[in-house]
């Protein structure tokens, strides 16, 4: 896919790094690592109600094409970053947005809309280094 390493790794903040992360569903399933877009990757399966333990690594792989690459159903960070129609860094924050919550607010501001409203700036934190800054989420 090209996403930069980086990048994919701030987005586990979804599941802090944890491959038995439940599986969350507020409309759509998200499990995994990158608690992606409904995809088949989990060792912690909403569906079978079993965890795996431990989390084979070729589901570890899985979970990580899926955040980025895509899911049969919904955008991985690749078409995200693409979306976002940015030609630098702000691609990543936009990207961020749009992997949270699908969009970016007709405001154009990146805490606005759905989702989880501090998504954007705890991934920029991440990327620059500032791993315990507070926030609101």
């Amino acid at each position: 896919t090209k996403v930069d390493h980086r990048f994919i790794l701030a987005i586990m903040q979804e599941s802090g790094g944890c491959v038995r992360v439940p599986t969350s569903n507020f409309g759509v399933r998200n499990p995994g690592l990158m608690q992606d877009h409904n995809g088949a990757a989990t060792c912690n399966s909403d569906i079978t109600h079993k965890v795996q333990n431990p989390c084979p690594s070729k589901v570890i792989l899985e979970m990580i094409r899926e955040g980025t690459a895509g899911t049969k159903s919904g955008d991985g960070l690749a078409q995200c970053i693409n979306e976002s129609e940015a030609g630098d860094v702000i691609a990543f924050y936009k990207a961020a947005r749009i992997y949270n919550s699908s969009a970016i607010a007709p405001s154009g501001n990146l805490q606005d809309g759905g989702a989880t409203h501090c998504y954007a700036s705890d991934i920029a934190n991440r990327l620059t280094g500032w791993i315990y800054s507070a926030h609101k989420c």
